[in-house]
């Protein structure tokens, strides 16, 4: 399996290194062109409850579309370069991405945005100062869903000769050369457990202290032998 000859792709002799920089460079950008597409309407949606059902709609309507085929019609009208997988998988990660947002913010208590709209904050301050950051492990969440969905996908790109990690699979599947193709596709999978390690670490960073360890904080026995008070919204 670590022979040379297992790590040079077909397309002009190029190699693991170039296939790995084409396969990031694909997933960065359709990452960042859904964060820009999702992100805000997600956080639209969650914030004042208008058009779910239409997202819930478009999402589902989304998750259902053949890629393949999709990635096939794409070609044959754009032809063959890195726009119709961009965009394919653009239309990939924006369910997981888009559900992650509205849902993260309408799992909020409402008590809380009440009670931040009677101080005075306007919506967008209510939006970035309370209900961004109290959501940002289901916001975190549905980025990350997204993330290794297009991760995963972008192998498929290689079907068309476009460089990727798939290369490997696709070529090693047309020389008969299986070691090739397991080759492939473990990189496709270390990268995607590798890209899962490092969001999960980020989602665990990113709640705020008083609500991620705030229950577990007031569970425990106190120092002096007296039973712990639980802190809650009630409790004046």
């Amino acid at each position: 399996m670590l022979a040379p000859r297992h790590w040079v792709t077909t397309a002009e002799g190029s190699g693991i290194g170039d296939a790995l920089v084409h396969h990031l460079f694909l997933t960065a950008v359709s990452v960042l062109i859904t964060v820009v597409i999702a992100g805000p309407l997600g956080l639209y949606i969650g914030h004042t409850g208008r058009f779910r059902r239409v997202a819930i709609g478009a999402s589902n309507a989304a998750r259902a579309l053949p890629t393949l085929g999709l990635l096939s019609a794409l070609i044959l009208l754009l032809g063959i370069g890195d726009v119709p997988p961009v965009v394919v998988l653009v239309v990939l990660g924006i369910p997981p991405l888009l559900a992650g947002a509205y849902a993260g913010l309408e799992s909020l208590d409402r008590q809380t945005i009440d009670a931040a709209r009677a101080v005075g904050m306007t919506e967008f301050q209510i939006l970035r100062k309370v209900e961004i950051p109290l959501a940002a492990p289901l916001l975190l969440g549905g980025l990350r869903a997204a993330a290794l969905q297009i991760v995963a996908t972008v192998a498929l790109a290689s079907v068309f000769g476009l460089q990727s990690l798939g290369t490997f699979i696709i070529d090693g599947l047309a020389q008969a050369d299986y070691v090739k193709m397991t080759a492939g596709a473990i990189l496709v999978a270390a990268l995607a457990l590798l890209l899962d390690g490092v969001l999960a670490v980020v989602q665990r960073l990113v709640g705020p202290r008083g609500v991620s360890r705030g229950t577990d904080r007031h569970r425990t026995t106190a120092r002096d032998g007296k039973k712990p008070v639980a802190l809650t919204q009630d409790a004046h």
